[in-house]
């Protein structure tokens, strides 16, 4: 007979194998702190220093492509530069430009040409930064 009563062999009955439990505390630990910095990172990250969406843009030329986005940023008072981007076909960066924003209000729209070195077929805001 083994330690719960029924007479199956057991491994560890046989060499005194104790279910181990000392990994449940550290889990428990490592989970909490993962969920509060996954709360923490969402929060945070959630309302960003500054958001450019694309509305549009047009192939004005071979060598321009207008395009058209807006901003909305926390701090009116920032001045901002985005880069905008130009691309190819086969997707090759083929134009791009610092546009500098100037403080003023949080929420705007700005169109924008850039100049290509060949013809562009899409255009995109890469990223806005606090300058």
């Amino acid at each position: 007979m083994n330690s719960t009563g029924s007479s199956e062999f057991s491994y560890e009955d046989r060499y005194a194998i104790r279910p181990s439990k000392a990994w449940k505390v550290p889990a428990a630990i490592i989970a909490i702190v993962g969920i509060i910095w996954i709360f923490w990172a969402g929060l945070f990250h959630a309302t960003p220093e500054f958001r450019a969406t694309l509305i549009s843009f047009s192939v004005v030329s071979d060598e321009k492509i207008s395009i058209r986005y807006s901003v909305q940023r926390k701090d009116a008072s920032a001045l901002a530069t985005c880069t905008l981007q130009a691309r190819d076909v086969a997707k090759n960066v083929v134009g791009e430009i610092e546009d500098e924003i100037t403080p003023g209000s949080t929420s705007f729209e700005r169109v924008t040409e850039i100049p290509t070195r060949s013809a562009a077929v899409t255009a995109s805001v890469a990223r806005c930064r606090v300058k």
